[in-house]
């Protein structure tokens, strides 16, 4: 089971388990009763590719693909894939044979590249010894949801009777306000949630709901928030 350690408003903590919520399925293809199964078979070989048409029939291969099909390999199109493994490119489309230079390259909101440096691995954060926590920062549940754009939701859980009471105090909270608590990661809870080693970084957003004796507490993670463009920039 995937865990979490989190804090709550009066600085209390407690590590309790995490579930991904699972959307309800939709609607199938195909027939009703048939079982559709999914299969990749091979559109294109390297002598197919665009570069290597351009270095046989020069740019204009046009009126060469209609006269003799050159981008068709005859033995090797269509052949039903099973299993495959991922290969690193060179930029001159040659296989690395050991691992490549990671580099971290940031970009600027206008495209342009600002920053480049050597990659480095980053920790996840949610169980540790330092606890998630609230920052106090919340906001009304209608204003939350549009203004981020939540990827992931997760579902907090209790183990036993003392987190059943931990978690069920705050959905309490958070239902009888009508909002979400953002919360954070790190001592002073200022960084954003990460939950594997080198994971995406996420801005986490508790909701609560209770119903009688029943709770539920929705982590919901979002790396995109909403905003209107400035009518003077555009």
């Amino acid at each position: 089971m995937r865990k979490i350690h989190l804090m709550n408003e009066a600085s209390r903590d407690a590590t309790i388990v995490i579930d991904t919520v699972k959307a309800e399925s939709g609607p199938t293809m195909g027939l009703p009763g048939k079982k559709i199964n999914f299969r990749r078979y091979l559109a294109a070989t390297d002598t197919g590719l665009h570069e290597a048409l351009v270095a046989a029939h020069g740019e204009e291969y046009a009126q060469a693909l209609i006269d003799g099909d050159p981008e068709i390999d005859v033995e090797q199109v269509g052949k039903y894939l099973t299993d495959t493994t991922p290969v690193f490119l060179s930029a001159s489309g040659e296989v690395l044979h050991v691992s490549p230079h990671l580099v971290d390259v940031i970009f600027g909101p206008d495209g342009s590249e600002r920053e480049r440096k050597e990659a480095s691995n980053i920790p996840g954060n949610v169980n540790d010894e330092t606890p998630v926590r609230w920052t106090g920062r919340k906001l009304p549940r209608g204003q939350a949801i549009t203004r981020f754009s939540f990827r992931r939701t997760i579902a907090v859980k209790h183990v036993d009777g003392l987190t059943y009471d931990f978690l069920y105090a705050m959905a309490q909270s958070l239902a009888e306000e009508d909002a979400m608590v953002m919360l954070g990661g790190g001592a002073k809870g200022k960084e954003p949630l990460i939950f594997q080693e080198n994971g995406t970084p996420y801005r986490g957003f508790l909701e609560g709901r209770v119903d009688g004796p029943r709770y539920k507490l929705l982590l919901h993670l979002s790396n995109l928030e909403l905003r209107v463009p400035d009518a003077a920039a555009s």
